[in-house]
């Protein structure tokens, strides 16, 4: 039998032990879940399409210049700076969570997810956590 003072030792490290993991686990807050639900979806999520994700034409989770079909696509580093911008294609104004939706619907041929639901609001998270240092720069050019 264990004497008394390392038992006590022993469950005391253990309850302090726990209560680290507890409070480590705490510290992440809900804007860091969104960007890694973001980082997630961004290279795994097909949105029920035709296969691909968007880590499929934009390489390194956005960081590295990328290619759909024979389009040159540029890194996504400043896309979070640079919305809302105007899009020739589209004719009008778009947000990021707009262009967000048109390369789902379009490159990814899935259901974009709806304005305000946790999916949209992860992915522009993570967006927005890859942008972090770059200029603000409403209706820039991308990177």
């Amino acid at each position: 039998m264990l004497p008394i003072r390392i038992l006590v030792a022993t469950t005391f490290g253990a309850a302090l032990f726990l209560s680290a993991a507890q409070y480590a686990n705490a510290a992440e807050t809900p804007l860091d879940t969104a960007v890694a639900t973001g980082a997630h979806l961004f290279a795994t999520a097909t949105f029920g399409g035709n296969g691909r994700t968007c880590e499929s034409c934009h390489l390194d989770g956005g960081k590295a210049p990328g290619q759909f079909n024979d389009r040159k696509l540029p890194s996504l580093v400043n896309a979070a700076a640079i919305f809302p911008r105007f899009s020739r294609g589209a004719g009008r104004v778009v947000t990021l969570e707009g262009q967000v939706q048109g390369c789902i619907k379009g490159a990814l041929e899935g259901t974009p997810p709806e304005l305000g639901s946790p999916d949209l609001i992860a992915i522009t998270a993570y967006l927005g956590s890859i942008a972090k240092g770059q200029q603000v720069e409403i209706g820039g050019t991308p990177k």
